[in-house]
């Protein structure tokens, strides 16, 4: 088959399959062993390939980091965290609109996860805030959109499946994603206090510093852990997927003996959970991993990359052209899988135009973020409205004001690269 022919047979079928609301996997798996037999390839082509493209040591950490974020889930951590950015936010006009965010960019550090970050910190938050008085559209919306922080501020496993595929240091990633992350949050409270004002929503607890101190103090040894994690990697400890390890290691010995909330009842829960998190992931991405091959074998990455090079005279307009790429692909397709087929798409033209790989990762994982929040995909969206009891529709229609602000913020980040490099830079 020719690469327009396999192009229009492989795009074609996933979007169909899409639209009929078939499960990922048949999305993308379906279409690839289609076109694998009818390119003459022999059947067991198509496993080889999945089996490829989860048979890496680095592909390890997510495991690891799918168990550490259920650990410090389960374990106490995430009431910390809402206790202690409660005291450092929430005496701010907005109140607990800015503990949820602020809440959501501690607990990132700790899971990896867009969608363990909006479970976690909107099954502590929303009923309460709900109970407070504060509309229940607007804390869902807020948290499904904040959640997102999940995947930006490291470690984050979209980074992982970004720096295997691309062969970028997952180290660089992780670092690149503090201040992008740093500057959403930043760009969500400045949205939750104007959206604040227009719903007469005032602070609902005044500053103490004494209660500052011992949140703080209590929640020290979760704050530690994005510490830890990237001390040891960028000290040359450990590696990223060393790291998940050390963190899965660490998440229990604080949740069962420092915190004391795991143990021999709920220990089977935690690794039921990470496992079937962790199966979801790679069975999707085994199915991406022989997708994005057969791309690349069959000339239709050189063909899409040219395709776009050409529309995309210079950085700026290829940048523009790659986020609405990212968008629209991040509104139908999981973020993994996502990764998996653009970048051997995209990036061989991004480096011929100078755009650095790390900086261009981290463009990718804040798209793909705002997928997260974006249907018919949405999981986050999903999320918090199932946990704050309203219908998907309204909650959605509440997170309009901050969807603008995170593409505003991505717009930023898109077009001022030191965001992303400078610390990387300094840190090399």
């Amino acid at each position: 088959m020719t690469p327009l022919v396999t192009t229009i047979v492989l795009f074609g079928l996933l979007l169909v399959l899409l639209f009929l609301g078939a499960p990922l996997i048949v999305c993308i798996g379906l279409p690839t062993a289609a076109v694998m037999l009818l390119s003459g390839m022999p059947v067991a082509t198509f496993a080889q390939r999945m089996f490829v493209a989860v048979d890496s040591f680095t592909m390890m950490a997510i495991p690891f980091f799918m168990l550490a974020g259920k650990l410090m889930e389960v374990g106490g951590m995430s009431r910390r965290i809402v206790r202690f950015a409660n005291a450092l936010v929430g005496w701010m006009k907005g109140g607990l609109a800015h503990v949820v965010i602020v809440a959501c960019a501690f607990f990132g550090a700790l899971s990896g996860s867009a969608a363990a970050t909006c479970a976690a910190i909107g099954s502590t938050l929303i009923p309460d805030m709900k109970k407070k008085g504060y509309p229940a559209d607007f804390v869902a919306g807020l948290t499904a959109v904040a959640g997102g922080l999940g995947v930006i501020i490291p470690p984050s496993i979209t980074m992982i499946m970004y720096g295997v595929c691309s062969n970028t240091s997952i180290g660089d990633l992780f670092v690149a994603g503090i201040v992008p992350g740093i500057l959403l949050a930043i760009i969500f409270m400045i949205t939750a206090r104007g959206e604040a004002g227009k719903r007469h929503i005032e602070q609902t607890t005044d500053f103490s510093l004494k209660e500052l101190w011992l949140s703080f103090v209590d929640a020290i040894p979760a704050l530690l852990v994005p510490v830890i994690l990237l001390g040891g990697i960028y000290g040359g400890f450990f590696s990223p997927t060393e790291a998940g390890a050390v963190a899965c290691v660490y998440g229990y010995l604080v949740a069962r003996f420092w915190y004391k909330e795991v143990d021999s009842t709920n220990i089977g829960g935690i690794l039921g959970g990470a496992l079937t998190n962790t199966v979801m992931v790679l069975i999707i991405v085994s199915a991406s991993g022989a997708f994005s091959w057969l791309l690349t074998a069959n000339g239709v990455s050189s063909l899409l990359g040219s395709a776009v090079g050409s529309i995309a005279g210079n950085k700026f307009m290829f940048l523009l052209i790659c986020n609405l790429i990212f968008l629209f692909i991040g509104c139908f397709i999981e973020s993994v899988a996502g990764i998996l087929i653009v970048t051997p798409i995209l990036l061989p033209q991004a480096l011929a135009l100078g755009v650095d790989p790390v900086h261009f990762g981290i463009i990718m994982v804040v798209n793909l973020a705002l997928g997260l929040t974006t249907p018919p995909v949405g999981e986050n969206q999903y999320i918090a409205a199932a946990i704050a009891d309203i219908p998907f529709e309204k909650q959605f229609k509440a997170s309009m004001p901050f969807l603008a602000a995170n593409f505003v913020g991505l717009m930023i980040i898109t077009y001022v690269e030191e965001l992303s490099l400078w610390l990387p830079r300094l840190l090399a």
